[in-house]
């Protein structure tokens, strides 16, 4: 790949992207979901949106220092994002992509669990209070990185605080049933990880829309992060027959059976490959 050819957003991101893990921070987070956003914004102002974020910690820096007490920490937060500049989650329309993107996120102050996520951990990070992603299926949550607090934040539902006992009853209502909460569930997430399940929820989203194009660049973007995902390569590979890419197609889709020669689909993926070569 030669890097000078992609739009400055795919460049942006690619350096983002092959950060060394033991060097991304917080910051990096923020800057490659700024990244996402600009793709989708060419002409965006990166700048004005790193003003607001900075405008907040501003905002809140002065009721912090009167305390040292994380949870009241976090209770001056949520008043601060979730009362009175009225952040929450899109419960009505849940699958627009601009949900997903941080300029609209700070803009029109709606989002998805994932987004809502990042702007409260860059708030965290500029305050000194870090705070970490969960990987909690099927919705994302984060958790204060102290070790006097045992708690859990779903800045989707306004900064809910949550014990892990109400992460089996919020686990329940996601899957309508009781399902038994594993440690895996409450585990930390990487940064690299998170960028990657922010780009996975557009993906799924483009491709609900029937907009192969851009599902296709969220691909792209994952393959930066993580190169070596066989499922990715498939879904490409698809997405490039749909466009009738074949080339490209082809060779997608052959070295997911190379890699994954039992897979499930691995007799459509063969098709699909026989008919390009005929």
């Amino acid at each position: 790949m030669i890097v000078l050819s992609l739009s400055p957003a795919r460049q942006k991101f690619w350096q983002i992207a092959h950060t060394p893990d033991s060097e991304i921070t917080i910051n990096h987070l923020l800057e490659g979901a700024l990244a996402i956003a600009w793709e989708e914004y060419p002409k965006m102002d990166l700048g004005h949106y790193r003003e607001i974020l900075e405008q907040m910690v501003d905002d809140l820096q002065p009721r912090l220092a009167k305390t040292r007490y994380p949870l009241k920490i976090v209770q001056e937060i949520n008043q601060y994002l979730f009362i009175e500049k009225a952040f929450c989650g899109n419960d009505t329309d849940y699958y627009n992509p601009r949900n997903s993107f941080i300029n609209d996120v700070l803009d029109r102050r709606l989002g998805i669990p994932i987004s809502l996520s990042i702007i409260y951990m860059a708030i965290g990070d500029r305050l000194g209070f870090p705070i970490e992603g969960i990987s909690f299926p099927g919705h994302f949550l984060i958790r204060p990185q102290h070790p006097d607090l045992e708690i859990f934040i779903d800045p989707y539902n306004k900064g809910e605080i949550l014990f892990p006992e109400d992460c089996e009853n919020k686990l329940a209502q996601l899957y309508g049933q009781r399902v038994p909460l594993q440690p895996e569930y409450l585990e930390p997430v990487s940064i690299r990880r998170i960028l990657d399940r922010l780009l996975n929820n557009l993906k799924l989203i483009y491709l609900r829309r029937h907009e192969p194009n851009k599902a296709l660049a969220t691909i792209e973007r994952s393959l930066m992060l993580n190169p070596n995902v066989p499922t990715q390569w498939r879904d490409r590979g698809l997405i490039c027959y749909q466009l009738e890419r074949f080339t490209e197609s082809r060779i997608d889709l052959e070295n997911y059976l190379q890699h994954i020669p039992y897979a499930e689909d691995s007799q459509v993926i063969m098709q699909l490959i026989k008919e390009m070569q005929n």
